[in-house]
């Protein structure tokens, strides 16, 4: 007999203290059940995505101390779980501490040795440093050490002999990518395997959820475990952490795998769990039957949880929402009233004369629908103050002789408009209301900048900007259906053509809208950000002109003839968007506000981008003149 627990446990980033608590709690918790084992995720004591806090030796030397604590509690109990090492002798690439992300075995109050290792702990060997992963900036890898050392990771690679009364366990213990080893020039999983013998395998992670990761993780321990012919656990944790500019939640939904690579057991998904489990009834237990959520509600389901856990760690309680009648914002609205309550949401309306009568009433029927603080704030008259301050108001050019008047133009009338009702109403009305003000933009205007500075992407948190158009929708009927249970976001609103109502050419009741044809640039634009390999004009234009576009991008067939009647159409709509993706939208997303990131790619530190602006190959400019010359 050899009962294990795993963990599922919420780690708080850069809080040592409060995580190594509730490691304290779950382990009296474990014994009590007689457990024998207890397992932990990945930087457990620490949290994962820290920042430069790595760098400070006053917080290293807090994480040593209470994983001080917890292998003292290890007593009666074995103890697994993540915490980085610190080496104050040697030094990384940086001149800094030598510092390890590392799995430690306690028991009975001592570290257990990996047979092979020169610590008294298990090395992460493979670094991800992509995406939102930063490892080799501050953590030295065990194929690092091996060259050090002058040898090999499979020399270093070992598993750890655990004694529970009298009997010997041999784990083999993995550290999160060491499982995701596909694209590296090893494998830990293989090379432990080599040792043979293994009575269990071990993954400790700290694994951010996007869309499709848990289907993928499903399928990579599955196929480990059936290889390595022996049961595996995978121990993740929950939680919300950032690396500033991207906010990740972290889904957990930890698993038990049998020596076939059947899951038998998994943690639900975004809850703390302590699970139980003997190694014996691992072979005889039967399959997990689990219905998959669909792509919509997973994303709601990390949406609300990372909107909750983010007000949470700002101690904000209120939101207020620029209510426009339009989608994003009744998206928008609806998610903060389903995670705060409908007292704690002031939705604001703000009218020009541009404004619809049938979007202000859109408005109003959403606030009523969703029961929340309703106030209307028309912006005519101030807009009309700005523009004839600056239209009337003299320059002076102090060198000279020389005073002139600036005129405003309909796009600049736009602007204006756009800021006076964030800079100016919202900022103010969230202040007074106690509490901030959201931005509600999507990914698609996200990407190509359609949204003013300072203006309508304002705001405290941008929940939405992971979202394409076409995901918006789907979760306005989705909230409306199952959330909800009745209609809150108006069928009107998912019906009406999409506007910004800046100007009389965005007349709703006329059927004009945004420049963007979102059945079609949601998945343009999507394979300029979220393909692995990134695509260009290059791709796209070759794409066009073998007749594969729709098929590589995803997008309805026929829609590209049906938009585009020459190749001169195709090519103006592509740099139009493709000089706003690389120029300014790329200055608009340094200055936007931290975005919750669902997909396999999303805006801030997890797409790095530099301000150099557009750029064609001269394939690109080749195939262009081919094209236009037919």
């Amino acid at each position: 007999m050899l009962k294990i627990a795993s963990a599922q446990m919420e780690i708080h980033p850069g809080r040592p203290a409060v995580n190594t608590e509730n490691m304290l709690r779950r382990i009296e918790e474990a014994k009590a059940a007689h457990a024998d084992i207890i397992i932990f995720p990945e930087m457990a004591i620490p949290g994962y995505l820290l920042g430069d806090t790595w760098e400070q030796n006053a917080f290293l030397r807090d994480c040593e101390t209470c994983a001080a604590d917890i292998i003292a509690a290890s007593t009666d109990i074995a103890v697994i779980f993540g915490s980085v090492a610190i080496d104050w002798t040697k030094k990384n690439n940086d001149g800094r501490p030598r510092k390890y992300n590392a799995c430690f075995i306690a028991n009975e109050g001592r570290l257990c040795h990996p047979e092979a290792t020169p610590y008294p702990f298990v090395i992460k060997t493979l670094m991800p440093n992509y995406r939102e992963f930063d490892d080799t900036r501050h953590f030295f890898s065990l194929q690092k050490l091996a060259r050090e050392l002058g040898t090999t990771p499979k020399s270093l690679l070992s598993p750890v002999s655990l004694k529970i009364r009298s009997k010997r366990w041999k784990i083999g213990c993995l550290l999160c990518e060491d499982g995701w080893s596909d694209n590296y020039e090893m494998s830990p999983m293989a090379l432990l395997k080599e040792y043979g013998g293994i009575d269990l395998y071990i993954n400790i992670s700290s694994s951010p959820f996007t869309l499709g990761k848990r289907e993928k993780r499903h399928r990579l321990f599955s196929a480990e475990a059936k290889e390595a012919g022996a049961p595996l656990i995978y121990v993740n944790n929950v939680g919300l952490q950032n690396n500033g500019k991207t906010v990740y939640t972290f889904d957990g939904s930890s698993a038990v795998y049998n020596a076939e690579g059947i899951c038998i057991a998994a943690a639900p998904a975004y809850e703390e769990y302590l699970h139980h489990i003997d190694i014996r009834d691992i072979a005889a237990h039967p399959p997990l039957v689990q219905k998959e959520k669909t792509d919509i509600a997973q994303i709601y389901a990390a949406l609300s949880y990372g909107v909750k856990k983010f007000l949470e760690s700002i101690r904000m309680e209120k939101v207020v929402i620029g209510a426009s009648g339009g989608i994003d914002s009744a998206v928008a609205a609806a998610l903060y009233v389903s995670v705060l309550g409908a007292k704690n949401v002031l939705l604001v309306n703000m009218p020009s004369r541009f404004n619809s009568q049938t979007t202000k009433d859109l408005a109003r029927t959403l606030a009523e629908n969703l029961g929340c603080f309703y106030a209307v704030f028309p912006i005519e008259e101030s807009v009309r103050h700005t523009i004839d301050q600056i239209e009337t108001t003299p320059i002076e050019f102090l060198a000279g002789d020389e005073k002139k008047t600036l005129p405003v133009s309909s796009f600049l009338t736009e602007n204006i408009q756009a800021r006076d009702r964030s800079s100016r109403v919202l900022a103010a009305i969230a202040a007074a209301f106690g509490g901030g003000f959201s931005c509600n933009a999507n990914k698609a205007e996200t990407t190509v900048g359609y949204s003013t500075l300072y203006g309508d992407q304002a705001g405290f948190f941008a929940a939405l900007a992971d979202l394409w158009k076409h995901q918006i929708y789907d979760l306005a009927r989705y909230m409306n259906e199952h959330i909800f249970c009745r209609e809150v976001v108006p069928q009107t609103t998912i019906d009406i053509v999409p506007s910004a109502e800046l100007s009389d050419a965005q007349n709703v009741d006329e059927g004009k809208g945004d420049p963007l044809h979102y059945p079609y640039h949601d998945y343009l634009f999507r394979a300029f950000v979220e393909r692995w390999e990134k695509a260009t004009p290059e791709d796209i234009l070759n794409w066009y002109a073998n007749g594969t576009l729709e098929q590589q991008i995803g997008c309805e067939k026929g829609l590209v003839q049906k938009l585009f009647r020459t190749p001169k159409d195709f090519i103006a709509d592509l740099e139009r968007w493709w000089n706003l993706f690389s120029g300014l939208a790329v200055a608009k997303r340094i200055q936007a506000p931290p975005i919750l990131a669902i997909s396999r790619r999303a805006y801030g530190f997890d797409h790095r981008e530099a301000q150099n602006g557009a750029y064609y190959t001269r394939a690109y400019r080749k195939l262009k003149a081919q094209l236009l010359s037919r």
